[in-house]
């Protein structure tokens, strides 16, 4: 089965295609770019460069937050008409969790995060046991430095992934480290496996109803509320 996976829950870019579990193609812009404008040449240019054609594509994944309001909107809108359009199945996948899939490595706690704003973190915690992927932590909205200590609760070696630079500015505790750059950010391939070891070819056929992954409530709301309030 051919898989087509995209993210667009940060200032990513990312689109990839998989045959099964191995990686054909990705393709990924770390430039800031206005995803509405950039996703669909991306998508273009991987078909064309692989010479896949629309109906060969089994399954779309794509990456369900948390993160960017305006980016996973795009993505699940593009994710959807294209999956309507291709009559495939379609899957949704965690974005902290598909970046944990950048290293599926043993040994260690894997602790993604993305900017939340005003100083926190969309953080949770995974580790890898026995080849598959286990959940530590849920999701939560943390502040830097309560994230750090969510990490040491779990008293072993730990990885950050995603926009984790400004905790690393600040100075990590003995025992957490980075990961490189080129791992730490999100991976059209990674949405790809995750989604894969999660496919249930009967559920996926739904194509419309999958809602993103927001976790708290946009800027824009938090202002309209306050008005209200006035």
């Amino acid at each position: 089965m051919l898989t087509l996976a995209i993210d667009t829950a940060t200032k990513v870019c990312t689109a990839a295609l998989c045959r099964e579990r191995e990686l054909l193609a990705e393709y990924t812009i770390n430039m800031g770019m206005t995803h509405s404008e950039g996703l669909l040449p991306q998508l273009e240019q991987l078909l064309a460069r692989t010479g896949t054609a629309k109906k060969d594509i089994g399954l779309l994944a794509v990456s369900m937050g948390p993160g960017s309001f305006t980016g996973l909107r795009i993505g699940l809108a593009t994710a959807e008409a294209m999956a309507y359009s291709w009559q495939c199945c379609l899957h949704g996948v965690d974005t902290l969790k598909a970046l944990a899939y950048n290293v599926p490595l043993e040994g260690m706690v894997l602790s993604p995060v993305l900017d939340a704003q005003k100083g926190n973190f969309y953080q949770a915690l995974y580790r890898w046991q026995n080849g598959s992927l286990q959940e530590l932590e849920p999701v939560q909205v943390v502040s830097g430095g309560r994230a750090l200590e969510r990490i040491a609760l779990k008293g072993s070696p730990a990885l950050l992934l995603g926009e984790c630079g400004r905790l690393v500015q600040k100075g990590l505790p003995e025992g957490v480290q980075a990961a490189p750059q080129a791992l730490r950010m999100p991976r059209a391939g990674s949405v790809a496996l995750a989604a894969l070891d999660e496919f249930d070819p009967e559920a996926d056929k739904r194509i419309f109803g999958l809602e993103p992954y927001y976790i708290r409530r946009s800027e824009a709301e938090e202002l309209w509320e306050k008005k209200q309030q006035q």
